[in-house]
């Protein structure tokens, strides 16, 4: 009786800790600190402007929408903030910030606010947010800047799917390649020809396994918060030691990528990236400790978060492997928010006083 009598009945996201919903966001603010800083050495003016705009942009939206709904505003659990943090971190550094405004308003609007404000979306904002941005814009989705670290000026260095008319040998130096395509676009194009008799796709295999220390520092093109793997395991690290997160989701999803990776770089070696360059670069290290553990979205219990992370991690994999876009952090989330009921359903929380399906 004592347990019933200190039952409260909300809606998500839970804490147990003690935590206020702000403090949580507070949290994640400073864990992705990192990977902001990092995000605007690499990219300066580019990504001070994108990260504002993304943030000024959905703060103003849900001010908006709570206004339209008469509701008291929302803005203050920071939660908008987030979501136009992690949008942010998501987007090329170049994107017009028109584009960014326009996918801001409607990852609010209509991922968001129109299901009931926080706690009651059934999908992850930021990916919604993106996933829209890549259907209108997709030009500018995929094209990437190069770091001013490499190139004060900061060239275009073209779609993920552009053609490369530059000849490379076996001997290709990373300068002369890192104007191409995103270490992950050189995986596509070596996996798109590994049926055909090409010598060039081993040359295309060889160099973005050269890529793993770049990806890690950040010194590479791809999207503003994804550049630098380090960055966001410091971060996330930060979350876990606070447990702000919970380290199921993180081990699962780069646990099953990796397996997932290894074993089709065993089966042929001079087409598939090797396990390393998957979990440091593309949406990887965001995904497993910013994304995949929205406590909105993914399931209650610890064994819901572990299939929700290995299906999340699979996912990836499958569509970074044989599907026609090389990056699939934003589908393998939204696919796997799908689940989260059913998953739910199948691995019931037992309930204070009793056990699911007793009397």
């Amino acid at each position: 009786m004592a347990d019933i009598n200190r039952l409260i009945v909300s809606p998500s996201p839970h804490t147990s800790n003690g935590y206020s919903t702000k403090a949580v966001m507070l949290d994640v603010i400073i864990g992705l600190s990192p990977a902001v800083l990092a995000g605007i050495y690499y990219f300066r003016l580019n990504a001070v402007l994108l990260i504002a705009t993304c943030v000024i942009s959905c703060v103003l939206t849900e001010l908006i929408c709570c206004k339209i709904r008469k509701k008291a505003s929302s803005v203050g659990d920071l939660s908008a903030v987030i979501t136009g943090l992690v949008l942010a971190m998501s987007l090329p550094p170049a994107l017009p910030l028109a584009y960014a405004a326009i996918g801001c308003v409607f990852t609010i609007a209509i991922s968001k606010m129109v299901f009931g404000g926080l706690g009651c979306n059934p999908f992850n904002p930021a990916m919604v947010g993106r996933v829209f941005l890549t259907a209108c814009f997709g030009m500018a989705m995929t094209t990437w800047t190069m770091p001013a670290s490499l190139n004060p000026e900061m060239p275009y260095i073209g779609s993920s799917d552009a053609v490369i008319t530059t000849t490379y040998t076996a001997d290709e130096t990373t300068t002369d390649a890192i104007t191409g395509a995103t270490p992950l676009g050189w995986v596509k194009k070596a996996i798109k020809t590994r049926n055909l008799e090409d010598a060039s796709r081993i040359v295309q295999a060889n160099y973005a396994n050269s890529q793993v220390k770049a990806c890690f520092y950040g010194y590479t093109g791809g999207c503003l918060g994804e550049t630098s793997a380090i960055a966001l395991l410091v971060g996330g690290i930060y979350l876990l030691i606070r447990r702000t997160i919970i380290w199921v989701v993180p081990v699962c999803v780069l646990g099953s990528a990796f397996l997932f990776a290894e074993v089709i770089y065993a089966f042929d070696r001079t087409a598939f990236a090797n396990p390393l360059l998957h979990i440091v670069s593309g949406g990887m290290m965001i995904c497993a400790f910013f994304i995949a553990t929205d406590p909105v979205t993914i399931p209650i219990s610890r064994k819901g978060m572990a299939i929700f992370g290995i299906g999340a991690g699979l996912l990836i994999m499958l569509i970074r492997t044989f599907g026609g876009y090389p990056e699939g952090v934003m589908y393998a989330i939204l696919i796997m928010n799908a689940f989260t009921p059913l998953i739910d359903r199948a691995c019931k929380v037992k309930p204070i006083g009793g056990v699911p399906g007793g009397k």
